[in-house]
């Protein structure tokens, strides 16, 4: 874990900013809470104000960290801007399904349905507890390339329900294309079923490096005129605002 300091930070903005990028959110998985310094946070947007900051964290189904990550959301909520939400448990404790590769092992021998429909039960739990915003990475289940017999619409339909009711966005994330599965997440098809629900989208690249922070942004940017989304979602302080997208 890393402690957060502007020099720690900064080549992250520099790196947006070299990008073309001026809005961006930080947001580190919930186990790395004790490393997150809000104070540190509004230093960086005092060095650097052309860009806007935002203070967010990711909170996940972890067995052993995330009943204390919840407990930090909860203190901390006023002063965080966006909290994300994701699904990387499914029956292995000791092990995240999307790692790669060891986690493709997961889902060897076994009903590939029931994984995905055990997957979104989950979502659905995550969705329904109040301390998110938006879900990141809906269809992270997909990421060894597993694909379900069944319809994925009738896999999903529930859960984009729930975050409907919820007021939840969707995260358009282009770290698919840098997994086996090497597509978006979620599919065109979730993107689909989720615009006749009138579900909102944020966009993401999902970096774990400064050097991959707007990965792949170009070919999202066309994935979205192609299916017609022409609005975006962002947080501050957990208010949604909705920005137009120039074509």
């Amino acid at each position: 874990m890393q402690y957060y300091t502007c020099e720690l930070l900064q080549p992250w903005v520099d790196s947006a900013r070299a990008r073309g990028i001026i809005d961006l959110a930080f947001t580190d998985h919930d186990r790395y809470y004790a490393g997150i310094d809000f104070d540190e946070i509004d230093r960086l947007r005092e060095r650097n104000p052309d860009c806007k900051i935002r203070a967010g964290i990711e909170l996940d189904n972890d067995p052993e960290t995330s009943t204390a990550g919840r407990r930090w959301i909860e203190q901390n909520w006023e002063r965080l801007d966006f909290v994300l939400g994701s699904i990387h448990y499914l029956n292995r404790a000791d092990q995240m399904f999307d790692n790669v590769p060891a986690g493709a092992g997961q889902f060897a021998h076994r009903d590939i349905d029931e994984i995905y429909s055990g997957y979104f039960r989950r979502v659905r739990e995550l969705a329904e507890s109040g301390l998110i915003d938006c879900l990141a990475h809906l269809d992270l289940v997909k990421i060894h390339g597993h694909r379900p017999r069944a319809p994925i619409a009738s896999l999903v339909n529930e859960t984009l329900e729930t975050i409907r009711v919820h007021d939840l966005s969707i995260e358009l994330s282009t770290a698919g294309w840098r997994k086996p599965v090497n597509e978006l997440y979620p599919s065109d098809e979730i993107i689909r079923l989720a615009l006749e629900k009138g579900i909102r989208f944020t966009i993401a690249s999902d970096a774990h490096s400064w050097a991959q922070l707007g990965e792949n942004y170009d070919r999202l940017a066309e994935k979205m005129s192609a299916l017609n989304i022409r609005e975006i979602s962002v947080f501050e302080k957990h208010r949604r605002q909705i920005r137009s997208i120039q074509s």
